[in-house]
């Protein structure tokens, strides 16, 4: 098996299980957040800084390094893992995304996705064989299957030709994976429309791939309804594979879909709030470019304990963002990268202790999503 997971602890009053998904790179334990590496980097943080804030897995993304540098750059290296010289865990995606989120620019059709560079205009083609070799040569830990996601709102009639189009995708994906290294998820589409979504659990479960993730959320839904596609949905779900919820979300999203039985995430939202100076703490978001913090010479968060919060100001950190000084930028994402492992670390602990629900509590007397 080129991945294994393991549950080695339930929360009895929730659905939320702590385990380890062990890779060929190295054991990752869940639940996990992965941090966006869209090009082969997650922006403003070199790979020691990652290292530092001990990230155990990260994502990249098909699309954007299939057209820079090119799969023939990263191949003739060896793979992502040289490439970019990281030792741990890698999870590229698809390219399935950037079909829905590049509409303007590409063709959908049974065989595959014609779509025009954001680049330079010029034209490519994605099948799902074409994406799982492209994965493949690039060497990743865990290789996503080739699907297409729906926007929001959508009719049920093109949710429905969307969903199943991408189950035929799923069942090519498989046929043509070959690598004894990088284990093939699968992508549960169908929009907000449950019958949907349970016909493509029911379908990847007869493909039996190693893994299962919810696509195709977190796109414009209500949150509420998000919310309850996913409860309705972890019964369903295989309970010895690991579960990865797509591009959710803020903490309170993870913090729910943990009581969900879902074990993995990814989201750009800590690194682009960082850059554009929102900043999570123990008590909520706060803008640090906000005036109140001109004279502020308090830590960001006197209750965390990563380098930003150590050594510098509120006051500080506010003029180097309204200054637009490249170093705001690397402190605020290492902050907010800091904030959400160690936010999913406490989940871990207190899953395996039994007291999830004490924590949740404890967390939201203080915690506010306004800023």
């Amino acid at each position: 098996m080129s991945v294994s997971f393991r549950v080695l602890a339930r929360d009895e009053k929730t659905h939320a299980r702590q385990g380890v998904l062990q890779t060929r790179h190295g054991k990752v334990d869940t639940p996990v957040f992965m941090p966006v590496g869209t090009a082969g980097t997650v922006k403003a943080m070199p790979h020691e800084f990652l290292e530092d804030l001990a990230s155990q897995i990260f994502l990249a993304n098909t699309y954007h390094l299939y057209l820079r540098p090119g799969e023939q750059v990263i191949g003739s290296q060896g793979g992502l893992h040289r490439f970019m010289s990281w030792k741990g865990p890698i999870l590229t995606d698809s390219g399935g995304y950037q079909v829905f989120s590049h509409r303007s620019l590409r063709k959908i059709t049974e065989e595959g996705v014609e779509f025009r560079s954001h680049l330079d205009g010029a034209t490519h083609f994605f099948s799902p064989e074409k994406s799982i070799q492209v994965q493949q040569t690039f060497g990743a830990d865990i290789i996503m299957m080739f699907d297409e996601c729906t926007p929001y709102p959508v009719s049920e009639r093109e949710a429905k030709e969307s969903m199943r189009r991408s189950m035929r995708w799923a069942q090519r994906c498989k046929e043509v994976h070959d690598s004894e290294g990088a284990a093939l998820f699968g992508i549960v589409q169908g929009s907000v429309f449950l019958p949907l979504r349970r016909e493509s659990v029911e379908r990847l479960c007869e493909i039996n791939l190693p893994g299962l993730a919810l696509g195709g959320l977190g796109v414009g839904e209500p949150r509420l309804l998000m919310y309850e596609l996913i409860a309705d949905l972890e019964g369903l779900m295989p309970q010895d594979k690991p579960r990865y919820l797509m591009g959710v979300g803020t903490p309170l999203d993870l913090l729910f879909c943990v009581k969900q039985g879902m074990d993995m995430f990814d989201c750009v939202l800590p690194t682009r709030n960082a850059r554009n100076g929102t900043l999570f703490t123990s008590v909520g978001r706060i803008r640090i470019k906000n005036t109140c913090y001109r004279y502020d010479e308090g830590p960001l968060d006197p209750h965390c304990g990563c380098l930003v919060c150590k050594r510098y100001s509120r006051s500080y950190l506010r003029h180097l963002f309204v200054s637009g000084e490249i170093v705001s930028s690397i402190l605020n994402t290492y902050h907010n990268l800091y904030f959400y492992l160690d936010f999913m670390e406490k989940i871990r602990q207190s899953i395996a202790l039994n007291s999830l629900t004490e924590f949740e509590g404890r967390f939201r007397e203080r915690y506010t999503e306004s800023a």
